[in-house]
């Protein structure tokens, strides 16, 4: 049996580490300056616990031959490998073997192949994803140009292919920079990023600071709004008897009572006797108006006027002009007879109240006259009076204006009625023929429809514009409207509430009004008078009398046997049979 004292040695592993694991710790320069050389002996094994070496010579450095490294992916060949990592391969228990495969690989990439397929036309090897895409553009093999599918294409096993890190990469000090590097392109991407936030908290700040002004001037505008409208339906008014100059303070509410019994009075007894209700035997006929032609024409009277309003006797024209005067011209002695004070703004309305004259101003003002002698006023209007009508008991005054109001008055009492705010302001005005409506064509383009007892919204029509006149017909089922600057007149029909016709003239429109008998439709306009007549018979419409002389405003006379019209510079013409 044969003694081996340090044989136990051999065994005795407290931790693995060859030759190769000190080179890696210590480091390939400081092994070959301190070891030298490394042979292979026995006692080699035992070099991690002795801690000793065997030296022999100065070979350790010198390389071995027959050793070539070979970099296939970047195309690098190395065959002065150094000693110790020659000495090491030799070690290994590597295999040896020779394999040589000589293959053709075409990719578009400039990379070698991840997922490579071989062509069955040409052999060659292409990365998959980009064959596809070639052949789903081109539909050939790009080597011999043959036609191709992806049905042709072979997929190839082959190991997953790592590149190697960057040449750059290979060392710390490289390492060092790269990191530095992207250190510093993160704290400058971090840097611009804060400033950015700080950009956008700045911009947030300041649409919220404008958000909120915003919504506190709309809050103000909102309540200085509806305090404007709270007082507006409070303003009071002065009427009462000129001659001792007392004012009366009225608050514009619901109607009286005695004016609701007069409403349901008078509709009552006009509505009973509507329909049967003939032609009279002395009104004039169509052929008669169609030889309708100027009689009698009179100077110049109140340039600037706007309306004309005939009594009941059809001989008194009450007109009034831009020049804050007004006054009554006589056709019967055919000149002026009467001469109202002025002093209250251009005249927009008149309208006669039984023997009484009726004026609307520029100012808001609405003032009563017996002969030359004001004996009421009114100043209910915060703005321009627009237009004036007369309830069919003649004892109810309408006007309306741009403060979007309408207001009643009671010529009865001398006192206003009822004062009443719509959503836009209004030009023209009218009564139903039975006195239970009241029309009111407002700027919006909507005919407002109100009952005369308690104010309410009955109906609205809708009209293409601002309106600017409009007229009941005494079949009281019918409502004629123009709108400004138009050429057509529109029909409604208040049983189906729609517009039943349009009636195109041809010529801008000021005034529309109907005959007693509900036939007869007088057109105003700055081109000419016009007659329209609706057949009963024949549920026409056709043309009358068409005449070159110019009006604002026109009137019928008694039983249709003329028809008065005023143009702008206050001449009025009379229109007749000769």
């Amino acid at each position: 049996m044969t003694f081996a004292p340090l044989a136990w040695l051999a065994k005795w592993v407290p931790f693995r580490l060859d030759a190769l694991g000190l080179v890696t710790m210590l480091g390939a320069d400081e092994m070959n300056m301190t070891i030298g050389n490394l042979v292979h002996k026995g006692l080699v094994k035992y070099l991690p616990l002795l801690s000793a070496s065997i030296i022999n010579g100065n070979r350790f450095t010198s390389p071995l031959a027959g050793f070539t490294l070979y970099n296939v992916t970047d195309g690098i060949m190395a065959s002065a490998l150094a000693g110790w990592s020659t000495r090491w391969l030799l070690a290994q228990n590597l295999t040896r073997n020779r394999t040589t495969l000589l293959m053709g690989v075409r990719h578009f990439s400039g990379e070698a192949p991840q997922v490579p397929v071989a062509s069955r036309k040409s052999g060659t090897i292409f990365e998959k994803r980009l064959i596809e895409a070639y052949i789903s553009e081109n539909g050939k093999d790009p080597v011999t140009n043959e036609d191709l599918t992806t049905e042709d294409l072979i997929d190839l096993k082959s190991a997953r292919i790592v590149r190697p890190r960057p040449p750059t990469l290979t060392s710390i000090p490289s390492l060092l920079s790269v990191f530095q590097n992207e250190w510093d392109a993160l704290v400058q991407e971090t840097s611009t990023l804060r400033q950015h936030l700080t950009q956008a908290r700045q911009e947030l700040a300041t649409a919220l600071y404008q958000q909120d002004a915003a919504t506190r001037v709309m809050a103000r505008l909102s309540r200085e709004r509806d305090e404007a409208r709270e007082a507006l339906s409070k303003i009071t008014v002065n009427g009462g008897p000129a001659t001792d100059g007392d004012a009366m303070q009225v608050d514009g509410q619901a109607l009286s009572e005695a004016l609701v019994a007069t409403v349901d009075a008078t509709q009552q007894r006009l509505s009973k006797t509507r329909r049967k209700r003939a032609v009279p035997d002395d009104w004039n006929t169509a052929e008669s108006i169609q030889t309708f032609t100027p009689i009698e024409t009179s100077k110049p009277l109140y340039p600037g006027v706007r309306s004309i309003s005939l009594d009941e006797s059809y001989d008194l024209v009450l007109l009034g002009g831009t020049e804050e005067a007004a006054g009554v011209f006589s056709i019967k002695q055919k000149q002026a007879v009467r001469s109202l004070p002025g002093g209250i703004g251009a005249v927009t309305g008149t309208l006669w109240a039984g023997n009484k004259a009726a004026i609307a101003s520029s100012t808001g003002a609405v003032k009563i006259f017996d002969n030359e002698a004001e004996v009421c006023s009114f100043s209910a209007h915060t703005g321009e009076v627009k237009a004036l009508a007369m309830h069919p008991s003649g004892e109810i005054l309408a006007s309306v204006g741009v403060d979007k109001s309408y207001v009643f008055y009671d010529l009865t009492s001398s006192a206003l009625a009822t004062q009443v705010y719509t959503n836009s302001s209004l030009n023209a005005a009218g009564f139903h023929p039975d006195g239970h409506l009241f029309a009111a064509g407002g700027v919006d383009g909507q005919i407002k429809l109100y009952e005369v007892k308690s104010g309410a919204n009955a109906a609205n029509f809708d009209a293409s514009g601002p309106i600017q006149s409009l007229s009941f017909s005494e079949n009281g089922t019918w409502l004629a409207a123009v709108v400004q600057n138009q050429t057509t007149i529109g029909i409604w029909d208040l049983r189906k509430a729609a517009q039943i016709k349009s009636l195109d003239t041809g010529s801008q429109i000021e005034c529309i009004r109907w005959d007693y008998t509900g036939q007869f439709l007088a057109i105003a306009g700055p081109n000419g008078l016009a007659v329209q007549q609706y057949s009963k018979s024949s549920k026409e419409w056709s043309e009358l009398l068409r005449s070159a002389v110019p009006a604002v405003a026109a009137e019928w006379g008694s039983r249709a046997q003329s028809l008065i019209s005023v143009n702008a510079d206050g001449v009025i013409t009379v229109l007749g049979m000769r």
